[in-house]
């Protein structure tokens, strides 16, 4: 039986939207997993990162401020639950909820790893809406982030989130809408990086290659000098980040 149940027809999942604004850490050395979870998270709205192992998940965590995440106790060499209690250790992620995934589902597990400093917890194979509706109370339970700003500031530039409009002096600049929605996404998450793949809104574009285009077009629009920006900038290794003023 797959870890992941599939959906059942007939039956509604949670509602599609319901985590737009909340990005997710998925953490699971099974790439089928990680890859399911990520589509299916993402289909209800939530911005979504994945890591293989505890390591790469340490990396992604001390340069991204996650909502939530989602980790697999039995994984090589660090377990879950090492992870979570760095997760807990650290002032920069100590308040970030954990959802537990393993396939150990004892009683003696489940209590240590809620010892830990895990939120919930959650035994494979497991239906992927019971995980959404989790996620979806834990973060109720938890609270979230202040609300972004509706427009944000780039020098003589102002970016309205809501109406996906930009203006330079009250006058407007034409963006694609695939443009506009990667500006809105970097600005949910000002000042962080964000994957370059979590910009894709095209899943069978792997590179990225898309987004860097996008990129480029809209420095030309934000930026003084295109190629040395002070407010989209490239995080290496990681993919870009918005810095408005």
């Amino acid at each position: 039986m797959s870890a992941v149940e599939p959906r059942q027809n007939g039956r509604s999942g949670p509602v599609a939207g319901a985590g737009v604004g909340r990005h997710l850490l998925i953490v699971d050395d099974d790439d089928r997993i990680r890859e399911l979870l990520k589509e299916y998270l993402a289909r209800e709205g939530y911005r979504v990162t994945g890591a293989a192992h505890a390591a790469a998940a340490r990396r992604l965590m001390e340069l991204i401020e996650f909502d939530l995440v989602v980790l697999d106790i039995m994984m090589p060499g660090e377990s879950g639950l090492d992870l979570t209690t760095w997760v807990r250790s650290k002032a920069d992620t100590s308040r970030t909820p954990v959802l537990l995934l393993t396939a150990r589902g004892e009683a003696d597990d489940r209590v240590e790893g809620l010892t830990r400093g895990a939120d919930d917890y959650m035994t494979k194979p497991f239906d992927p809406r019971e995980l959404a509706l989790r996620i979806e109370a834990i973060l109720r339970r938890t609270g979230g982030k202040p609300m972004s700003p509706r427009e944000i500031k780039l020098g003589t530039a102002v970016f309205d989130m809501e109406r996906l409009e930009l203006t330079r002096d009250g006058a407007p600049l034409r963006l694609t809408e695939a443009e506009a929605q990667l500006l809105k996404t970097l600005a949910l998450s000002a000042h962080a990086p964000v994957e370059r793949i979590s910009l894709s809104p095209d899943t069978a574009d792997i590179t990225g290659r898309a987004v860097d285009v996008q990129v480029t077009r809209l420095r030309r629009k934000l930026e003084v000098d295109p190629k040395n920006p002070r407010y989209l900038q490239t995080v290496r290794g990681v993919g870009y980040m918005l810095a408005p003023d």
